[in-house]
């Protein structure tokens, strides 16, 4: 299984447009120790030719654009077999809107996620320029399937969705009743290799099915939004703590680097990490501290092989 990193930021991207706290002011400067970075989206490919997007973050024509592989290889065509949503905020999101050039796409996600991108929604119109434009497949909780593209091509993937401790979007809160379909997270399966990647990007908590998603899992991408709970509040940045807004801090003593210390799983990797967080500084104390623990943090461009 092949997976490139297309983008590691959270919501906003790195440096975000309106922040100037010390790290946003890095990345403007220059400095190497704190690269820019887009929002996050992962690809991944049982083969190399077809793949199937994590996400569509707003940058998404200029992240594949930066990904060779991704390109078309004929006047009208795309590599991409398939898009997985795993919730509704605008940085997962959005991007589906940019690939409206009448182009058919296959998304998957719960049917909470669906309803809450194409109801009411008048820019939905551009994904319906012609019958079956976007096909859009159900991901319900505990139950794998074969992941397929446009005309049910197989991507040679299997998918689980898993759901996750969350919320809805901002643009969607007090609307309506909470639903389990909010947020999840998947497990990607390759039945050639066996090989399993977990992705739980953006989480509240840490509850049992997704530990044992993750122990069975060669590799996980976990929620590195916020360094600590009160990462906006001590910058004076916002009156938000990371739980208030769905996110499980990464450190503290309930935070994920230490409630999954004892994690079975050989490679981890946080990503959806947020503009303020000191994780995107390459020589900060934070970075050190999650390295010697066996962590990765995500980067834009990177790849690999499970």
């Amino acid at each position: 299984m092949r997976i490139r990193v297309l983008g590691a930021a959270a919501g906003g991207g790195f440096p975000q447009w309106n922040c100037g706290c010390g790290n946003c002011r890095e990345a403007r400067s220059g400095n190497p120790d704190a690269v820019p970075q887009t929002q996050e989206c992962v690809a991944i490919s049982a083969d190399g030719e077809r793949w199937v997007l994590l996400n569509a973050s707003p940058e998404i024509r200029a992240q594949i654009e930066s990904c060779p592989a991704l390109h078309p290889r004929a006047p009208r065509h795309s590599p991409i077999s398939a898009v997985v949503l795993t919730n509704g905020d605008l940085d997962h999101i959005l991007g589906l809107l940019s690939l409206r050039e009448s182009h058919p796409l296959v998304v998957y996600a719960t049917e909470r996620v669906r309803q809450g991108f194409i109801d009411g929604n008048v820019l939905y119109r551009t994904l319906e320029r012609f019958p079956g434009q976007v096909t859009w497949k159900v991901l319900a909780m505990g139950h794998k399937i074969a992941l397929s593209g446009v005309e049910s091509e197989s991507a040679g993937l299997h998918i689980e969705a898993i759901a996750a401790p969350g919320k809805p979007p901002v643009h969607l809160e007090g609307l309506a009743e909470t639903d389990p379909g909010e947020n999840i997270g998947v497990v990607i399966h390759d039945p050639a290799t066996g090989k399993r990647l977990a992705y739980f990007s953006a989480v509240g908590g840490l509850t049992p099915a997704m530990r044992e998603a993750i122990d069975r899992a060669d590799c996980v991408f976990f929620d590195g939004t916020f360094w600590s709970s009160d990462e906006l509040v001590a910058l004076g940045l916002g009156t938000k703590r990371a739980e208030d807004m769905a996110h499980l801090p990464v450190g503290g003593a309930e935070g994920s680097l230490e409630l999954l210390a004892g994690a079975r799983v050989p490679r981890r990797l946080y990503i959806h990490i947020n503009n303020t967080n000191p994780l995107l500084r390459t020589r900060s104390r934070e970075r050190a501290q999650v390295e010697a623990r066996g962590w990765e943090i995500a980067r834009d461009g990177m790849e690999f092989t499970l």
